[in-house]
């Protein structure tokens, strides 16, 4: 299976895994910075609850992204958002390149 060209992946993000609720909020993991290509477009999206709410920003990644819906994610610009879904792209067989691409608020 091919993986996504790095030579694709302009940009850089960064993620903050999202682990859980704590007593005080939210629990993230530590932040990694990872290659990406990022567009930011307004787009429908569904949330893992099955409400449709707006994507911003884009994200897609090489295969094995650590971004679980709830994560934060520092945009190249510095601009935070939170991970609205994460779907891995696979076509075994096929030349199509595998990636992870993330929804974003």
């Amino acid at each position: 299976m091919t993986r996504v060209p790095p030579s694709l992946l302009r940009h850089r993000v960064g993620v903050e895994p999202y682990l859980g609720d704590g007593a005080y909020g939210p629990q993230f993991g530590p932040l990694v910075e990872h290659p990406a290509l990022v567009g930011e477009a307004v787009r429908m999206a569904r949330a893992a609850d099955g409400r449709e709410v707006t994507s911003t920003a884009q994200i897609i990644a090489a295969p094995g992204l650590e971004c679980p819906a709830g994560s934060r994610v520092t945009l190249p610009g510095g601009w935070i958002t939170t991970a609205i879904s994460t779907a891995a792209h696979t076509a075994p067989g096929l030349p199509v390149p595998a990636s992870t691409e993330v929804m974003c608020e």
